[in-house]
């Protein structure tokens, strides 16, 4: 989708935000929007590695979650288009509660039962005193809307997260909430959803090809 899209058709370059520490350390942590951190020294190798990528698409708008992680990813790919960034508040990460920087063995010995909730089902039981991946959705969907009606005709992007991305991923698929868990959004990934007045499709998911180093 290297030229302009057709007249009321917009474009959607949806990105996950390069890697943070907590991203990388082992076992990881959950990151939700109560830690803002800024990208680690390969994150900012992904956020210059994607922004170059799209260096080569029209890009009229770029929008991203205003946490740090999403900023400093979304700047890499505006520098290339001499745009500014655009940080919507509602895109930031699903609030995770109570398990915001802990990983998952320290959840299962503290909270094993709403621990077993969450993974059987997280559209409807929320990480333990935050949202939802419901929640996420019904926050997030009417935002994606909003910007896909208001640029036709215009290529945006959007830089955001992994738990707001596989929600609205998983609704293009027509999946149940439930199972965006199983959707993969690489740190720095790309998807393209096509948008016209009469349908919403995804073209392209968790595409990675323009990174140095390829995720397992």
């Amino acid at each position: 989708m290297r030229t302009k899209p057709p007249p009321g058709t917009t474009y959607l370059y949806l990105v996950r935000h390069g890697a943070t520490p907590a991203n990388e350390q082992r076992p990881y942590i959950l990151q939700g929007d109560g830690i803002d951190l800024g990208l680690s020294p390969s994150g900012k190798r992904q956020a210059a590695e994607v922004g170059q990528f799209l260096s080569g698409f029209p890009l009229d708008h770029i929008y991203c979650s205003p946490m740090i992680r999403a900023r400093e990813t979304a700047a890499a790919i505006a520098g290339h288009h001499g745009k500014d960034i655009v940080p919507v508040e509602d895109l930031v990460e699903c609030c995770v509660g109570m398990w915001e920087g802990l990983d998952w063995e320290t959840i299962q010995e503290r909270n094993p039962e709403e621990a077993r909730l969450f993974h059987e089902n997280p559209a409807e039981n929320p990480y333990f005193g935050g949202e939802s991946y419901g929640d996420t959705l019904r926050r997030v969907r009417p935002i994606f809307d909003e910007l896909l009606a208001k640029h036709r005709g215009e290529s945006i992007a959007i830089v955001a997260h992994n738990v707001v991305n596989r929600v609205y991923l998983a609704s293009l698929l027509g999946l149940e909430t439930r199972r965006a868990k199983d959707l993969r959004q690489q740190n720095a990934c790309v998807n393209l959803i096509s948008h016209d007045e009469r349908t919403t499709s995804l073209v392209t998911m968790n595409s990675v090809f323009h990174l140095s180093e390829q995720p397992l």
